[in-house]
């Protein structure tokens, strides 16, 4: 029989189930799903999207251990979150960006987005995202200017489809080139495919759900097929999904562990509201891109999603779960 009277009961705080996974080996993993389509970004673009890279990972990094050095703070930059945040943010602005401007945008996105905030597990913007849309605002001309790989000016597919020239667009960009990647823009939206390929190593890997980017491809799709621009709604949905930054924020931004909904009807709804949100700018902003400000949107609502998704704990009834989220 067991000796009740000495048996020893340890209390401890959460979490109470343990694994093998830490935040370096979570984001070890994104940074592989990234290395497919920054590989062909050095590839089409040339050596300046490799410097690019190290220049803003390495000043990631740094703002990362100042900021705690002068706090005073033990340092966190081995958990790869700054390095994760700093390839990012060279992968969804313009290859021949001054890496001045990289830096300042690294500035921005650890110091004042993560570290003012209580640092990793705490900023409710994603970091990366919120250093490019504050680079958008202080230097708009240089974020917005585009060079194919010839090094010729032109423009982008988005803004061709923004501007509703679809005999221009299908010229200039081929369906086939819009997957594979031979088209203008930066190195996190030129190449669907190794994007795709990319995501679904995360989902495999289980570090991302599929819930919130299937919901927003799919929102994104559906949409623009029901109301296309022109007569060919599969060409017009096509070009919109294939696109822009939508499967680098799909499958890479929106899937933010700390700025995405943690249920996973909440992370369908946020999808969803991506989705929407993009559509939205694409169709009636004057910005020719949306998945950049819709993610941020929704990073906003994040808060309120998960506290109507919860589910109900048990012993609890819907009553009283009711009335605790008034």
């Amino acid at each position: 029989m067991t000796d009740y009277k000495n048996l020893k009961l340890r209390a401890s705080s959460n979490p109470h189930i343990r694994n093998g996974e830490d935040t370096r080996g979570l984001m070890l993993d994104v940074i592989i799903a990234l290395m497919p389509a920054l590989l062909f970004g050095v590839w089409h673009f040339g050596v300046r999207v490799a410097i690019s890279a190290v220049v803003s990972v390495a000043s990631a990094i740094f703002f990362e251990w100042l900021y705690r050095k002068l706090l005073h703070k033990p340092q966190m930059i081995g958990d790869l979150s700054a390095a994760v945040t700093g390839l990012l943010l060279s992968m969804v602005c313009p290859p021949e960006l001054p890496v001045w401007m990289l830096v300042v945008g690294n500035f921005f996105a650890i110091f004042v987005v993560k570290q003012l905030y209580g640092g990793l597990g705490k900023n409710f913007l994603n970091p990366a995202l919120a250093a490019r849309a504050a680079l958008v605002a202080c230097y708009a001309s240089a974020m917005t200017s585009w060079s194919k790989v010839d090094a010729a000016t032109g423009a982008t597919p988005m803004a061709l489809l923004k501007a509703g020239d679809m005999e221009a667009l299908k010229a200039a960009y081929p369906i086939k080139d819009m997957a594979i990647g031979f088209i203008s823009g930066s190195a996190g939206e030129v190449s669907a495919l190794m994007l795709l390929i990319g995501g679904v190593y995360l989902i495999v890997r289980k570090v991302i759900s599929w819930q919130t980017p299937v919901a927003y491809i799919a929102t994104v799709a559906v949409v623009t097929f029901l109301f296309p621009r022109g007569n060919d709604p599969m060409t017009f949905m096509l070009y919109n999904v294939l696109g822009g930054g939508l499967f680098l924020g799909a499958f890479f931004m929106a899937t933010d562990y700390v700025t995405s909904p943690v249920t996973k009807k909440g992370q369908l709804i946020f999808g969803l509201g991506c989705g929407l949100i993009t559509v939205f700018i694409r169709y009636f902003g004057s910005y020719p891109e949306g998945v950049c400000y819709s993610i941020l949107i929704m990073n906003c609502c994040t808060w309120i999603i998960d506290k109507y998704t919860k589910p109900t704990r048990f012993g609890v009834d819907k009553k009283a779960k009711k009335e605790a989220a008034k």
